[in-house]
């Protein structure tokens, strides 16, 4: 009996120390963990900074971790590392929703809007509206990894969504391609 209790013990002894491997960081291990992530991302997978109200999703391929800071401080984070990154390059979304607040219904929304916009250094936005964007995250959470970046942020709708796409191979050099195995099987 003794043996069989001290089995049970070290199982769940190890599986304890798996899942602690994989939970997600959380508070002032978000940078790190976004760190060792990143270079396992490819085209395909996102990386999205939410708001504190976003919900936590269930398909298999998300990841969900707490920054504890500032939304506008996680952007310029993300797009700090992304820049650095030899091998993506984000398209970037905001919720459409965004666009039509104003300061009397959501105090505090234009100045953060101009801060945001400042930060993406005239990228170009898309932007979609809310609930499309929760779908197309749980669709891409079912095959590939996204990465969710909860942030302190309490105004609604402010979350910034980074679809990764190859960095050094774009749709010109895809087509090129395309047309020259069209010929050469035609």
């Amino acid at each position: 009996m003794f043996k069989a209790n001290l089995i049970v013990a070290f199982a769940l002894l190890v599986a304890c120390s798996v899942l602690a491997a994989d939970a997600p960081a959380h508070g002032a291990g978000w940078r790190a963990a976004l760190k060792q992530q990143l270079p396992l991302l490819g085209h395909r997978n996102w990386i999205v900074v939410a708001d504190s109200a976003y919900p936590a999703q269930t398909s298999p391929g998300i990841v969900t971790i707490e920054t504890g800071v500032s939304q506008l401080e996680a952007v310029q984070e993300v797009l700090r590392d992304l820049g650095q990154s030899i091998h993506v390059a984000p398209i970037v979304y905001v919720d459409d929703e965004l666009k039509y607040l104003n300061d009397t219904l959501t105090p505090g929304i234009s100045r953060y809007r101009r801060d945001l916009y400042k930060i993406l250094g005239g990228r170009p936005v898309q932007g979609v509206l809310h609930e499309s964007l929760i779908s197309r995250l749980d669709e891409a959470g079912k095959t590939f990894k996204v990465v969710i970046l909860k942030t302190n942020m309490t105004l609604p709708y402010t979350s910034v969504f980074f679809r990764l796409d190859c960095k050094y191979w774009g749709p010109d050099g895809e087509k090129k391609l395309r047309e020259i195995m069209k010929k050469k099987k035609g």
